[in-house]
């Protein structure tokens, strides 16, 4: 029970850092273009301690919930002072003001990145596509008889060929014994050699019918695959991808998912279900408690990117709506340009504030189902 706490508590560390190096990300970028950044803090809620360097407060607060990163003039509705007028960040070029905005999410990535690259130099990154090859790990009898072990078949040997077809996978090979009958010439490489077998398949009977067997198991594919340094480059970049790909495909697949969390309230809990921080959290402390520290790390990285894409949505207060402001602006004041008026402004926020309420309102809810659904109903490692 200590193990997992433990587990559980960095869980939530690593989450809590993982969300203060994303509003790092948004300080960098935007002190590099000379925007006014006016604190940085860690956490949220009353202030543990902070100190000033040049104009910024930096700080730590009591909660560990992520952090904030305030930039003069992030939107028109921001109070200025004098000095900050001309330094107000709805003053500065629409790429710069992207730039800023995406710097959170990348910095995620980066994080991410950076773990499974050290993940496939040590660990190794886990098999996403496992492929059984179609290698003999044993032999063993079918009933009274040992089909491909009185062939000759041994362990280790490779099966290219059932009675002529080729078999590249081991489900090839089942497909290809599974409707043989009898005698069946077996096409076996062993240490470099090809050598062809006769294996005398049995038939046995199943629902629907007889099936040939021949009494041998595959070598199970790999669960991690370790690199050195330079192949981890690409294979790291690979696996990024696939990820990321995964996570969109997630997403989009996230409202439709809904109410099955609903379900597992009362009920039994889908594995594919919305997890929130506290079911991520019980999972990373059940990874802990099992000694699995790769599956805990990637769990980490998975929660990365997932922020990482979930905040370029285009929904207030996510940085992607950010963007899309800028945007709209830049767009709306070239066809002000083309009709020869003057650019328009900055967009009043206070014309989105009702969808932004909506939006945080509806997300509240959500948070607070897959929280309820994570204590009363858990999703656990398999």
């Amino acid at each position: 029970m200590l193990t997992y706490t433990a587990g559980f508590l960095l869980f939530l560390l690593g989450i809590c850092l993982s969300l203060a190096w994303h509003e790092a990300g948004h300080m960098l970028a935007a002190r590099a273009f000379g925007m006014k950044v006016r604190r940085f803090f860690v956490g949220r809620g009353p202030t543990v301690f902070s100190f000033r360097r040049g104009e910024t407060e930096y700080g730590l607060k009591a909660l560990p919930i992520g952090g904030f990163c305030d930039i003069a003039g992030l939107t028109s509705l921001d109070e200025l002072s004098p000095d900050e007028q001309r330094r107000a960040m709805w003053r500065y070029p629409a790429w710069k003001r992207t730039t800023v905005m995406l710097a959170g999410p990348v910095m995620h990535v980066v994080l991410a990145v950076a773990i499974l690259y050290a993940m496939a130099v040590s660990l190794g990154l886990p098999n996403l596509k496992p492929v059984t090859e179609p290698v003999v790990a044993a032999t063993s009898c079918v009933g009274a008889v040992c089909p491909a072990a009185e062939a000759g078949l041994r362990p280790g040997d490779r099966i290219e060929a059932v009675a002529g077809a080729p078999t590249p996978l081991w489900r090839d090979v089942i497909a290809a014994v599974q409707a043989a009958e009898g005698p069946t010439t077996l096409t076996v490489r062993r240490d470099g050699s090809a050598l062809t077998l006769t294996v005398d398949v049995a038939r046995v009977p199943q629902a629907g019918g007889e099936v040939g067997m021949m009494g041998a198991t595959p070598v199970p594919p790999p669960a991690y695959f370790r690199y050195d340094a330079i192949a981890a480059t690409s294979a790291t970049a690979a696996f990024t991808g696939d990820l990321i790909s995964g996570t969109i495909t997630q997403l989009a697949a996230f409202p439709e998912r809904i109410p099955a969390v609903v379900e597992a309230i009362g009920g039994e809990r889908d594995p594919d279900t919305p997890i929130s921080m506290v079911g991520a959290g019980r999972l990373g402390g059940e990874a802990v408690e099992r000694g699995l520290w790769g599956t805990f790390l990637l769990l980490l990285v998975s929660l990365n990117l997932f922020m990482a894409v979930f905040n370029l949505l285009p929904l207030l207060p996510l940085d992607g709506a950010h963007i899309a402001v800028v945007w709209f602006e830049r767009i709306r004041d070239a066809v002000r340009r083309l009709r020869g008026r003057p650019a328009g402004g900055p967009v009043d926020f206070t014309r989105l504030l009702p969808v932004t309420m909506v939006f945080i309102a509806i997300g509240g809810l959500i948070m607070a189902l897959t929280i309820t659904a994570d204590i009363v109903n858990p999703i656990r490692l398999s």
